[in-house]
């Protein structure tokens, strides 16, 4: 019968490296070792668990079920590893040392930019590494160890709970093109977008659901078009004829050269919370939210800073 001495911790990363990468020379690089070697652990593994971990042909590296459920395990083993090295390096200074963030597509852009010098002049001895990714791939991320939170909409129904500070409040705006009847009012009622061709993001954009979810309140109809992003929306509103809906924290940058015609909405304004997630029970909690504060503070003025309170967590 094995035991944890037959095991390494080096022997998981490789295990999930091939699982994610779906080739053992793929996760050879990513693990910076030879494949050979790499290939005689995953040998040497499936030797003390006695089960076959991959099948491996010419044409492809795929998990067998046992591999599937076995690789799941290791992921978590992974990331409480992960933890401990971190709580160790949090008992000397938490703000020191990489910090892994994450930002949504619909914010990233807008914010990083005016944020991230701020928190390097405050948090020197922080090593920051940013991605910008959907929501789902970020909760996921976060869940398995690979970030340490992230920029995230409040009412996005991903993944597990999450624990978080509200950062910032950012109401939604309509954007038209010139000319477009919408021009003459000084402010959209939702009852207003009835009947309209509107264009949203495609599918895994949160932002999508909350628009979609607008929209088919007060029937109107989606475009046959999904973008990609926010500045291809503003794009194709000028292109289209359309009309779209933006969050107030991108307007300034999207409608920079005034070609689009943009009205708020009346109250009740729809928007969205945003906020900064991580994973419960995260070594480093009181030091994210020393840093969800220091976002607070210098939040680009284009979305309305949020007032420090306790909210619903992020799903």
């Amino acid at each position: 019968m094995a035991s944890l001495n037959d095991i390494t911790l080096r022997q998981l990363e490789y295990l999930v490296a091939v699982a994610d990468t779906l080739g053992f020379r793929r996760a050879a690089e990513r693990c910076h070792v030879s494949q050979p070697a790499l290939s005689a652990q995953i040998q040497q593994l499936e030797a003390v668990l006695g089960v076959k971990l991959f099948e491996r042909n010419a044409r492809r590296v795929m998990p067998t079920p046992a591999g599937t459920a076995l690789v799941a395990r290791a992921r978590r083993v992974l990331t409480e590893a992960e933890h401990l090295l971190k709580a160790a390096e949090g008992m000397g200074d938490p703000f020191a040392g990489p910090l892994h963030l994450g930002a949504i597509p619909t914010v990233a852009p807008y914010v990083l930019p005016e944020v991230v010098p701020a928190l390097v002049r405050r948090y020197p001895k922080l090593s920051l590494r940013l991605r910008e990714e959907k929501t789902a791939v970020l909760v996921r991320d976060m869940d398995e160890g690979r970030l340490d939170a992230a920029l995230l909409a409040l009412d996005a129904e991903q993944g597990q709970a999450m624990e978080h500070e509200v950062i910032a409040e950012d109401p939604f705006v309509v954007a038209a093109p010139p000319g477009h009847p919408l021009e003459r009012k000084k402010e959209v009622r939702l009852r207003d977008l009835d009947d309209e061709d509107v264009l949203l993001l495609e599918d895994g954009h949160c932002f999508r659901s909350q628009t979609l979810a607008l929209c088919t309140r007060v029937g109107a109809r989606e475009v046959d078009f999904r973008a990609t992003s926010l500045t291809t929306l503003a794009q194709m509103v000028m292109a289209s004829g359309s009309v779209t809906l933006l969050p107030q924290l991108a307007v300034s940058r999207e409608n920079r050269q005034g070609q689009l015609v943009v009205r708020p909405f009346a109250p009740p304004v729809p928007g969205r919370t945003l906020v900064l997630a991580w994973r419960p029970g995260h070594p480093r909690a009181e030091a994210l939210r020393a840093i969800a504060g220091t976002l607070r503070s210098v939040w680009p003025g284009s979305a309305k800073p949020a007032k420090v309170r306790t909210a619903p967590s992020p799903r």
